[in-house]
C-alpha cells in the first residue's frame, strides 16, 4: 500500500498488482484480502489498478480462477492482464464486463496475434520488448486496439519451472556459472563468452527467471513513441529500490507533462535523465533496448 501511494504521487496513472498464485515476477504480494483496499486507495488518488494474471496455469490450479475473478470484479479493479487463454475463458463467465489486456511476453510480436485476442475481448496488447520502432508503428496501425510497451527497467529473458542449473545451462549449451554477490546482493548468471555481463536471477513460487543484464531507458524517445500511437508506457519496478522507482516515475511524468503542454516545443530536460543516472546501478547500463535495432538470435 505504501508503494502504491508513493508511486502514484510520483506520477504513475496505473499500478500493476498481483499475487504469486496468479502472477509471475511480482515485486511484492498484493493478497486477496488487500486487493479491495488497494483499488479503493488508487481510485481515491485518481489512478487505476490492473491485476496481473500472467502466470501459465497448470490443470490443478484452474479451480482457483472463478473465485479470484469474482473477487477482482467485486474489488472494482480496472483491468486484468493475462496471457493464458484459461484466464480469458474464466473472465467471460465470472467477470464478463472486466477489461482485459493481453500480455504474451516475448511472443506478442505481430498484429495478427494481437487482433486475434482483440476480437476475443482484449482491449490492449502488451507488445514484446524485442520489437523495434518500425515494428511497433506497424503493429499499432494494423491492430485495432491499444498497445503498451515497456519504457524502463529490466526484462525477463528466460523462465523455467525447473531447477535453474539443470534447465538454463542446458538451454544455453555453453559454459556458464552462477555467482552470488554477497548475502543481500542477489544471484547472477555469468556466461563464459560475456564475463562482464551479469544476468540477475529472480526466483519466486513460479520458478526461476533470468533477467536482462542492462535496463531499458526510453525517456529520450518519448516523443517518437507518442507519435507512433503508443497508448500505455510501463515502468518495470522489479529488483529496484522504492527510491529508484519513484525517481524514474517522476522523470517520465515530467517529460510527458512537458510534451503535453507544448508538443512542438518539447525538449528533454537533462535533469530528468540525470536524476535516474544518479541512482542507477553502475553495473547496469541504460539503453534503448531493441527500439532502434533488429532482434538478433
Amino acid at each position: 500500500m505504501e508503494q502504491l501511494e508513493r508511486y502514484i504521487a510520483a506520477g504513475a496513472t496505473a499500478i500493476l498488482v498481483g499475487e504469486s498464485r496468479f502472477s509471475m515476477r511480482q515485486p511484492g504480494e498484493m493478497t486477496s484480502e488487500s486487493l479491495k483496499e488497494a483499488v479503493a486507495a488508487a481510485h481515491r488518488l485518481g489512478a487505476k489498478v490492473y491485476v496481473n494474471m500472467n502466470k501459465l496455469f497448470r490443470n490443478d490450479e484452474l479451480g482457483w480462477l472463478p473465485e479470484y475473478m469474482e473477487l477482482v470484479k467485486e474489488a472494482d479493479a480496472d483491468a486484468i492482464v493475462f496471457g493464458d487463454p484459461a484466464v480469458l475463458m474464466n473472465a467471460r463467465r465470472h467477470a464478463p464486463d472486466m477489461t482485459l489486456f493481453w500480455n504474451a511476453e516475448m511472443t506478442g510480436t505481430n498484429s495478427s496475434a494481437a487482433s486475434y485476442w482483440g476480437r476475443r475481448g482484449a482491449k490492449r496488447a502488451v507488445v514484446a520488448r524485442e520489437l523495434n520502432e518500425e515494428e511497433i508503428i506497424d503493429l499499432k496501425q494494423k491492430a485495432p486496439m491499444e498497445i503498451q510497451i515497456q519504457v524502463h527497467g529490466m526484462t525477463n529473458i528466460y523462465h523455467s519451472h525447473r531447477n535453474l542449473v539443470q534447465s538454463y545451462l542446458e538451454h544455453l549449451g555453453r559454459e556458464a556459472t552462477l555467482i552470488r554477490k554477497g548475502a543481500d546482493k542477489g544471484l547472477f548468471l555469468v556466461e563464459a563468452e560475456r564475463p562482464d555481463e551479469k544476468f540477475p536471477v529472480y526466483e519466486d513460487d513460479n520458478g526461476t527467471h533470468v533477467m536482462s543484464p542492462d535496463d531499458i531507458c526510453l525517456l529520450e524517445a518519448l516523443p517518437e513513441l507518442i507519435e507512433a500511437g503508443v497508448d500505455s508506457m510501463y515502468v518495470e519496478s522489479l529488483l529496484k529500490s522504492d527510491d529508484y522507482n519513484e525517481t524514474v516515475l517522476r522523470s517520465y511524468r515530467q517529460a510527458l507533462d512537458s510534451w503535453e503542454r507544448s508538443p512542438g516545443e518539447f525538449k528533454l530536460d537533462p535533469k530528468w535523465l540525470a536524476a535516474i543516472r544518479k541512482l542507477q546501478n553502475p553495473d547496469r547500463e541504460l539503453g534503448f533496448g531493441f527500439l532502434y535495432k533488429e532482434q538478433v538470435y
